[in-house]
């Protein structure tokens, strides 16, 4: 997308209006279908709930103070969104191998299958959004959402916690 003056100046008021009314509509239709993917609801899944997962699967097993520093959220919140993750078998509480007190939450079996369901499903509205789009507008587009995204991260651990190291929500 070629750019016109206006919109290379980050004060101009238009275009940051513009910006941040696009944002709220981005997240209100990702919300709304829950970014299920494509085909029927049970593709879908909350975002606390596969934001969860995807770290279990990218870092593995870890204790709930690990988890909840390496997602920016407080333990007390891991906890509550853990619960019924356990209870419907998507995720294993274990003892910590070093030390027996300790729990470590790692995905099961059937976790790991119901999140690569939900990331195929989701990859196939990826691709069904932006079938028009060249292979460099997409990575253009992640590229800037996931800086957009680092920002925001950045911008809520220094509010939270000043001194602190951004968390990544991957």
């Amino acid at each position: 997308m070629p750019t016109t003056p206006d919109m290379t100046t980050a004060s101009d008021p238009g275009l940051l209006d513009t910006l941040q009314h696009q944002v709220a509509v981005f997240a209100r239709r990702a919300e709304q279908t829950r970014l299920g993917g494509v085909g029927q609801v049970r593709n879908s899944m909350d975002r606390a709930a596969y934001l969860l997962l995807n770290r279990l699967d990218k870092e593995g097993p870890m204790g709930v103070k690990a988890l909840a520093a390496s997602m920016g959220i407080d333990s007390s919140t891991v906890t509550r969104q853990v619960a019924p993750l356990v209870d419907t078998g998507l995720v294993k509480r274990t003892s910590h191998p070093e030390d027996g007190r300790a729990v470590v939450l790692q995905l099961s079996p059937r976790g790991q299958a119901r999140l690569d369901e939900v990331r195929s499903s989701r990859r196939e509205l990826m691709a069904e959004l932006t079938q028009d789009w060249d292979p460099e507008e997409r990575a253009s587009f992640t590229a800037l959402l996931t800086r957009f995204n680092s920002a925001l991260s950045a911008r809520q651990s220094a509010h939270a916690m000043p001194d602190a190291v951004a968390p990544t929500d991957s």
